[in-house]
Order: structure tokens, then sequence, then C-alpha cells
């Protein structure tokens, strides 16, 4: 698990936003009642002014075991592509998960940095 924490840009006064990437989690992708590929998804968590990055970082399997949940329930699986999920979906998801993990306004965005699907074969085609 990485982490940055505030930073000075150069010439500028103000700290970087801090930053938590989360280990990496496989979730389905899930289409007709059938999981048809797995998607290794790195994610990296925004942190508000007022968040403290340790108490965010110590809560990683918190944020990963609510996303995997979530994925089972209602998956982020594209119509037409079993090889990448709904960035947005997910980061919502994960969005709402996060106040009641780290507390209101704690995460202010949640960005999907990278996919790999197991397989890359699989796509729907009517």
């Amino acid at each position: 698990m990485g982490v940055a924490g505030p930073a000075l840009a150069s010439g500028d006064e103000k700290p970087a936003a801090a930053v938590v990437n989360l280990q990496g989690v496989g979730l389905p992708v899930i289409s007709g009642g059938r999981i048809r590929n797995y998607v290794f998804v790195s994610i990296r968590l925004h942190l508000s002014a007022s968040a403290v990055m340790e108490t965010v970082r110590a809560k990683d399997a918190h944020f990963r075991d609510a996303l995997v949940k979530a994925a089972h329930r209602t998956p982020f699986t594209l119509a037409d592509d079993w090889s990448q999920l709904d960035t947005a979906a997910l980061s919502r998801s994960l969005m709402a998960s996060a106040t009641r993990i780290a507390g209101q306004g704690k995460v202010a965005r949640v960005e999907v940095l990278h996919q790999a699907p197991r397989r890359r074969t699989g796509i729907p085609t009517g």
C-alpha cells in the first residue's frame, strides 16, 4: 500500500492534498447472474484537509471489503465490455462507504488508477 503525504509544490504555499493508495482488489464482472470475469483495480483515495492520513490508511481493509461487497450486490459491469468496470459507479459506491468507514467529509474523491482484467476476452457479441 503506497501513501503520499502533503508535499509543497514548487513556489506554492499550500501543501498538496494527502492521498492513500488502497491495496489492489479483484472485483467480479457479473452478467446474467454469472461471474464472467474479474478485474483487478488500483484505487487512490484523495483526502480532505480534515482527514488524518494514518487513520484512513489503517482502514484499508474496510474500504476494500466495502468495495467487494458492493460489487457483488450491484456489479460495476459495463454492458458492452467485460474487461473493465464502470469507474463512475465504483467511485460513487466507495464514496458512499467512505463516510461510514472514515467519517463525514474525510475522503474528498476516489480515483481508479488502473484496471487489469483476468481475461481479456469474453466480451458479449449480442
